[in-house]
């Protein structure tokens, strides 16, 4: 598939954007050796990198991993593009905007528990890259460690390239659709998707819509795979067939385009006098993917309790001691409660991991919605030990509900969880949208111990 000719003045319209998201096709499984040519004989036979590669292209590997890496765990992918990656003139410094990384110093670690409103409005113009706002992260990313919550709402389609050398980037839209134009292919993310954009991955982001708001998980550390099963067997929770990564696409424009790189925290920009986005053929496993939320398999009790919610793990990313990851990301989907003499919501808990929280659509079975509540496009955070769980409405709710199976359907909430403390911004420290009255939720509940018979 070619995409060529120059960029649009004032960039891409929504519906010519719709009309490239409608009937995409895939490749399918997770961490697979995928392959695929937008121009057939692209792809090489039988070796990498061969003394003149086919149809006149330019053979470049793309490292997502050290080299010597165990295989279940090494990231790469070969790419076959009209010119090679190293053709572009230096990077100049650029504005930050409200884009920041760790490690993050701009406020002291705060233990209280806290809640945002929705991003407000963008200013006209703003696109994805201009409309990330950092709410806070933890690690170094020049060690590779850790990662950032970010939260984005735009109006505008990039004309502009980017890339994050930093780190991947997992996009959980909440409103308004998005096309993602990668070095691989093209990707179709609505609210109820997830995209995955690996480090280095060069891409640019068209709305299907007027406006579009979510979120975004920055990890700075191992890739995201999948989590182990253990005693679930070999079948539940994300199944590798359903993420499914583009096939080739590209585009041959000649003319100049702005490219930005995160690196070290900082942006930098060049202006090209081609699109980078010229991959023709590419394999290997170092790629983009999207995922539908909705087809996570929910593994759940069939008897009593509520289930540690590292059962609903969709990706994690491994740290250096086992079971404890950099960040899981972890989702609420439709599922049935069924638990006799069960508390069912999320029970009171006070944890060693930080959890940020985000709302995609409807409410979420812990929360109260509603204004001044847990709305969709808003987020709370529970910073390691904090003590949080259902608020007094809910509690007093699930405690006299008549226990008969009940489908909760009417949300899609999802996590972030992590190993370190997230420590803030201090634009989220100060933001006009965070929820002065939080803990006022759990006011109210009240004594009911009756000591003795």
């Amino acid at each position: 598939m070619s995409d060529g000719g120059t960029p649009r003045a004032g960039g891409p319209e929504h519906g010519d954007a719709r009309k490239a998201a409608e009937g995409l096709t895939y490749l399918s499984g997770f961490g697979n050796e995928h392959s695929s040519e937008a121009v057939p004989g692209a792809l090489p036979e039988g070796r990498n990198s061969p003394q003149r590669a086919p149809l006149g292209l330019y053979a470049e590997q793309l490292s997502g991993t050290a080299f010597t890496e165990p295989r279940a765990h090494n990231r790469r992918s070969w790419l076959y593009r009209i010119r090679p990656s190293a053709a572009h003139p230096a990077f100049t410094r650029t504005g930050n905007g409200a884009l920041r990384t760790a490690p993050f110093t701009e406020t002291v670690p705060d233990p209280n528990r806290l809640r945002w409103e929705p991003m407000p409005e963008p200013p006209r113009g703003t696109d994805f890259l201009a409309g990330l706002w950092t709410l806070g992260g933890n690690g170094d990313v020049t060690q590779r460690t850790g990662m950032a919550v970010h939260l984005y709402h735009a109006d505008t389609s990039m004309e502009r390239v980017f890339s994050d050398a930093d780190g991947e980037l997992l996009i959980v839209p909440e409103r308004g659709g998005l096309l993602l134009r990668t070095e691989f292919g093209l990707l179709h993310a609505e609210p109820g998707h997830v995209a995955l954009v690996p480090r280095g991955v060069r891409f640019r982001v068209e709305l299907l819509d007027a406006t579009a708001r979510g979120y975004v998980c920055e990890n700075y550390g191992a890739p995201f795979r999948l989590p182990d099963l253990g005693p679930i067997g070999a079948n539940g929770l994300a199944n590798p067939r359903d993420f499914h990564a583009p096939v080739a696409a590209y585009e041959d424009v000649e003319g100049p385009v702005e490219a930005v790189n995160k690196y070290c925290g900082n942006l930098w920009t060049a202006t090209y006098d081609h699109s980078p986005l010229d991959v023709v053929a590419w394999h290997g496993n170092h790629v983009p993917y999207v995922y539908d939320l909705r087809r996570f398999n929910v593994i759940g009790t069939i008897s009593y309790d509520h289930p540690d919610p590292s059962i609903f793990t969709v990706l994690t990313s491994p740290s250096d001691t086992p079971g404890l990851a950099g960040v899981d990301f972890v989702v609420f989907a439709p599922r049935w409660l069924v638990g006799e003499d069960t508390f069912r919501p999320p029970y009171f808990h006070r944890n060693v991991m930080s959890e940020y929280m985000g709302l995609v659509e409807g409410a979420y079975d812990a929360k109260t919605a509603g204004k001044g509540g847990f709305v969709p496009g808003g987020g709370s955070l529970h910073n390691m030990m904090s003590a949080h769980g259902p608020d007094r409405e809910t509690f007093d709710r699930a405690s006299a509900a008549e226990l008969r199976p009940q489908k909760v359907d009417d949300g899609l909430a999802f996590m972030f969880e992590t190993r370190w403390p997230v420590m803030l911004t201090g634009q989220a420290a100060g933001a006009d949208h965070l929820q002065p009255r939080y803990d006022d939720v759990w006011r109210g509940l009240e004594r009911h111990f009756r000591p003795g018979p």
